[in-house]
């Protein structure tokens, strides 16, 4: 998992409430086995209209995402950050967000932000001509207009992104321990098993 310190850029302004994980990846795109490819499928219903926002020229490559309310709500499918990871996205700025998707994010590497919906409000107008950042080391979203939103997030959650640990990298930094542990346990019982 790549670390997460900040990022800058365009912030695609969605700000659609109760976006759920069917919206966010539809069902048939669950029979795939790789996380490749998965942004082609994210938010497949409401981009086959040809106006919708995702596909609009100004937000290519768009690295902040700025969401409603109860973002992510829906089944626990964990290709739903699979697929805004694919699409480009390192962070998505909500008011509040469903926990099996923030849980499954946060394992994945895609930051969620929570902000008050009057900071959400400012965001979206400022998307629309200006760049907003990301800032995990500061805990604060900036704008070019000069705007900073504060917020707060889980300690070990902020931990893991800021240093790219996902469950497998946090196991690995105790591996001397592990090992240790393991060869201790061998010579104590060896009744236990094969060695």
């Amino acid at each position: 998992m790549r670390p997460f310190r900040s990022v800058t850029g365009i912030a695609v302004p969605f700000g659609a409430k109760n976006v759920d994980t069917d919206i966010i990846i539809p069902s048939r795109w669950l029979k795939v086995i790789t996380r490749t490819g998965l942004g082609q499928g994210a938010f497949e219903q409401l981009r086959a209209d040809q106006a919708n926002i995702f596909d609009q020229p100004r937000y290519a490559g768009a690295p902040i995402l700025i969401a409603g309310e109860n973002f992510g709500c829906g089944s626990s499918r964990e290709h739903a950050p699979w697929a805004l990871l694919d699409m480009g996205f390192r962070a998505v700025i909500a008011p509040s967000f469903a926990d099996i998707f923030s849980s499954n994010s946060a394992k994945n590497g895609l930051a969620l932000i929570a902000l008050p919906q009057e900071a959400i409000d400012r965001l979206l107008a400022a998307a629309q001509d200006g760049t907003v950042t990301v800032d995990l080391e500061a805990n604060q979203v900036t704008t070019d207009a000069g705007d900073r939103f504060p917020f707060v997030m889980d300690a070990f959650r902020r931990h893991c992104l800021l240093e790219g640990l996902d469950e497998i990298g946090l196991i690995a930094q105790r591996e001397a321990e592990i090992v240790a542990h393991e060869t201790r346990l061998r010579s104590e019982r060896r009744w236990v098993g094969v060695q």
